[in-house]
């Protein structure tokens, strides 16, 4: 193979994304990823540290386009005294984006490395934006956490079962979905009622 002229470093991190959602992220090698860029497994390091730090770049370009996706989907003055049209349309958005990118997703389910800030402030944003969908239900600092917490694994459960199709029943599972977070969400109501 001969060398590619003006690979950058987005061209490599794009073709990572491909290969991360077709073949999925645990299945992401160097080897696989210079093979699809026509190019030497040593050439890569011109452009990054090894796997880890490409994993690391992964996560960090998932929570990024996630932010957008979730914030475009609950903008900031969308928190109004109609907490479950917030809650859906960001369960929506998370779910689109896990269905359309399933190897970025995976590749930010980890808590990010003590010390890494860029991650971490990434991942901020995704949290913020989900205390913001639930924000309505006005909870303490402590309730609130478990509140996403309990939110997050209903999104991921409903993401993992469906990637690895788990739904078989002829129901649309977009209906599902919404009569999961519905469901949970009049239990978030209990708490302030």
């Amino acid at each position: 193979m001969s060398p590619r002229i003006g690979l950058d470093p987005q061209q490599v991190l794009q073709a990572a994304i491909e290969l991360a959602d077709t073949h999925g992220f645990e299945s992401l090698t160097l080897a696989l990823l210079a093979q699809k860029l026509t190019i030497r497994t040593p050439s890569l390091y011109n452009h990054v540290a090894g796997l880890p730090e490409l994993r690391r770049l992964l996560a960090l370009e998932g929570l990024e386009r996630l932010a957008k996706d979730l914030r475009a989907a609950v903008p900031p003055e969308a928190a109004t005294p109609a907490p479950t049209a917030c809650a859906l349309a960001f369960s929506r958005s998370y779910v689109h984006f896990a269905r359309q990118h399933p190897g970025l997703y995976a590749a930010f389910q980890r808590a990010p490395e003590p010390g890494d800030e860029a991650l971490a402030a990434a991942a901020q944003q995704v949290l913020d934006l989900t205390l913001l969908a639930l924000a309505e239900f006005h909870l303490g600092e402590e309730s609130a956490i478990h509140a996403v917490r309990g939110f997050r694994s209903l999104l991921h459960g409903f993401v993992s079962l469906e990637g690895q199709g788990g739904f078989g029943l002829p129901l649309r599972t977009d209906q599902s979905l919404t009569f999961l977070i519905e469901t949970y969400l009049r239990g978030l109501s209990q708490l302030i009622s």
